[in-house]
This record gives C-alpha cells, sequence and structure tokens, in this order.
C-alpha cells in the first residue's frame, strides 16, 4: 500500500464507526477513494454516515458475526482497530463485570476481528492500524479498567508488528491524546450511575475524588483536538511507503507519552493528580 497520487481502490474496514474517531476516518478515507466498510452496531447509525460508505453491523464481541462479515468481505487491505469502551472508577470497587466488558471489548474483541481478518491482510501485504491511547503511556487516577486495558493493546499491537513483519503486513499503533468526541460529553451524564455501582462504601471514600476527577478531565477533553486529526495519521499509516511504528496525534499527546516514560514514578504521580484537582 505505498504512497500513490491516483484514486486509491484499497478496501478496508474502519470498527467502530458510529461516531467520533471511527467516523472520522470511514469518511476521510472513503474522500480519499478507499473502499470503505463501517462497522456499526446500529442501522440508524450506518445510514447517518452516507452513501460513500458500505456499513456493516456486528458487535466486536460476537466472533461468529465478525466470521460472516469476513466471509462476505472476501476481500481486505487494511484493516483499523477503533472499536472500544471506557470503564472508569477506583479499582477496588469497579464490579467485575465492568471490568469483563471493557477487556471484552477493547482487547479480546480487537483481538477477534484481528485474527478473522489477517488472512486477507496478508494476502493483500496489507495494513493493520488499532487506535491506542496516550493512556497506555501514562495510567491516570480512576482509570485503571480503561487505561490498563490501552497497555493490553499497545502490548498486543508490539508482538502483531515483529510478527507479521515476514508476511509484508505493517502493524500500526495511532496513539490520541485529549480528543473531543461524542463519547467525552456521554461521560458526563455515566458519572452517577458509575457511583452507584460502587456502593455506600465505595462513594464514602473515593465519590468527592472521583467527581472531581471526572471534572477535571472533561474539562481537558473538552479542549481537546477534532477526531479529524486522528483520521489524517490514520490515512498516512495506510498510505505512506514507510508508515511510523507509532503516531502520538492530539492535544498532548506527544507531552504526556514524554512525561509517562522519564519522570520518575513518585513525581509523575503528584503531577497527575495535582493535574486533576485532588489533593
Amino acid at each position: 500500500m505505498a504512497k500513490r497520487s491516483e484514486p486509491r481502490s484499497a478496501t478496508v474496514l474502519v470498527t467502530g464507526a458510529s461516531t467520533g474517531i471511527g467516523r472520522a476516518t470511514a469518511l476521510l478515507l472513503a474522500k480519499e477513494g478507499f473502499t470503505v466498510y463501517a462497522g456499526v452496531r446500529k442501522v440508524p447509525d450506518g445510514q447517518a454516515l452516507g452513501d460513500t460508505v458500505t456499513p456493516i453491523q456486528f458487535d466486536i464481541t460476537d466472533p461468529d458475526r465478525i466470521a460472516e462479515v469476513a466471509e462476505r468481505l472476501g476481500r481486505l487491505d487494511a484493516l483499523v482497530n477503533n472499536a472500544g469502551i471506557g470503564v472508569t472508577g477506583p479499582v477496588e470497587f469497579v464490579p467485575l463485570a465492568e471490568w469483563r466488558r471493557q477487556y471484552e471489548v477493547n482487547v479480546f474483541g480487537q483481538v477477534t476481528v484481528t485474527q478473522a481478518m489477517l488472512p486477507m491482510l496478508r494476502a493483500a501485504h496489507g495494513r493493520l492500524v488499532t487506535i491506542g491511547s496516550v493512556g497506555s503511556w501514562i495510567t491516570l487516577p480512576f482509570g485503571g479498567p480503561l487505561c490498563s486495558s490501552k497497555h493490553a493493546i499497545r502490548s498486543i499491537n508490539d508482538a502483531l508488528r515483529m510478527e507479521l513483519k515476514p508476511f509484508g503486513v505493517r502493524a500500526v499503533l495511532i496513539e490520541p491524546g485529549s480528543i473531543h468526541t461524542e463519547a467525552v460529553d456521554k461521560l458526563e451524564d455515566e458519572v452517577e450511575p458509575r457511583l452507584a455501582s460502587l456502593g455506600p462504601e465505595g462513594r464514602r471514600l473515593y465519590g468527592n475524588d472521583y467527581r472531581t476527577m471526572v471534572s477535571s478531565g472533561l474539562d481537558e477533553e473538552r479542549s481537546g483536538s477534532s477526531p479529524d486529526v486522528v483520521a489524517r495519521a490514520v490515512l498516512h499509516a495506510l498510505t505512506a511507503r514507510r508508515p511510523r511504528s507509532r503516531y502520538p496525534v492530539g492535544k498532548k499527546s506527544r507531552l504526556m507519552g514524554t512525561l509517562g516514560r522519564i519522570v520518575p514514578q513518585y513525581t509523575l504521580d503528584a503531577l497527575r493528580r495535582r493535574g486533576l484537582g485532588l489533593s
């Protein structure tokens, strides 16, 4: 999939294309000449994408449906693993069912899709692009479920990058920083239900700090970059003759990733708590 100026006819599947980064990516790739299949969970979400992409309704936690999608496609030049959810809360009290849901979608769901599509990607010497997060480098308080799933995604991508090299398949990780998407606005509505799930003791111990963290985090994310900057990074990863292994993109992505690697741990802990308004 070398960079070229003529219209592209490469076929790409983008998961989680209903909103945000996935939607922006699907629409940009279609505009650039790709044949785009957009993974959505609801029919109206697919209809809202317009007629430049082909929506496919499936849940990435359903292996049988994913196998059907792979058979339907028949050919695939690129996969963009974008679908994901975010579970937050204190490690001590987040229900195990929510931990499992976090990993079923963000980790096992992505692996399921990747396994199903890799034979086609290998045949095409294609590209595998995964949307990770700068959170894989710098975990936030109350971000244990979400950030740990992003750590797992980064590690899996590292393994895939080395394993797929002999077959001419490039595995690339996109690491967004602060990005303002619809998911950010939904988080505010999820605060009280999340606190309710913690039980009385969880709310007593962590309720105030959790509310403070969410409020600070929302302010940061709402001033974040547009999903379009992530979409453009995906486009480069798919079309560059030699794509980078990782693309930090969006507000503070490089800063946060660098801090996570070089600042002493206790100093970094203090910086993170202070930055979120925690004592």
